[in-house]
């Protein structure tokens, strides 16, 4: 058995389940998830979670309000094309029709296969325990195995704490030409 991994850089616990991108994680608090691939039938649980969401955690990542997410497009969002897509989900460990989603990092490739837009939500209580720093880290991952030469993402220029993550994690910020309030934080990576 892999023992768990509790690191400096994250207040909480991994372990590795056996398959790629699967791990469970145990926050500090003792609260238990499951890290693993989006899958169709997660359309259910993404309607039943958006509806823990503020109205500013909406408009920070859909960069306007939305009201309901509506069946089809939480189908859209949980059908991932293995080719061009990714998408990591932060399920609570309990039965399937009790656990919600807590956390979402996707990636979608361009029509150049150069470059791949990210996108991150972390709902509620789970801010502040740097599961966003962890899910970008592991999209940063998944984009260069994909050998994609530049990671970005759009961002309203009033969320600093995206801001702030991106900046951090060697994004660099491309102000507006539009003047629209949206922001393209830019990452060149080293494809392996």
């Amino acid at each position: 058995m892999i023992p768990p991994r509790r690191t400096r850089r994250y207040p909480f616990t991994r372990l590795p389940l056996g398959r790629a991108w699967c791990e469970a994680i145990e926050l500090a608090d003792g609260r238990r998830f499951i890290l693993r691939p989006m899958q169709p039938s997660d359309a259910p649980t993404l309607r039943r979670s958006f509806l823990q969401l503020t109205p500013e955690e909406v408009r920070m990542r859909f960069m306007h309000p939305i009201k309901e997410l509506t069946p089809q497009h939480a189908s859209k969002l949980a059908t991932i094309d293995p080719e061009r897509e990714f998408a990591l989900v932060l399920v609570e460990a309990k039965p399937p029709d009790e656990a919600l989603i807590g956390a979402v990092v996707r990636v979608a490739v361009d029509n150049d296969g150069q470059q791949a837009e990210f996108a991150i939500i972390v709902g509620g209580d789970l801010k502040r325990q740097q599961l966003g720093r962890y899910l970008l880290t592991r999209a940063i991952e998944w984009a260069r195995k994909r050998g994609i030469a530049v990671l970005y993402g759009l961002v309203l220029d009033n969320n600093e704490a995206m801001l702030g993550l991106a900046r951090s994690l060697g994004f660099t910020r491309h102000p507006s030409r539009d003047g629209s309030g949206v922001v393209e934080v830019r990452k060149r990576l080293n494809p392996r």
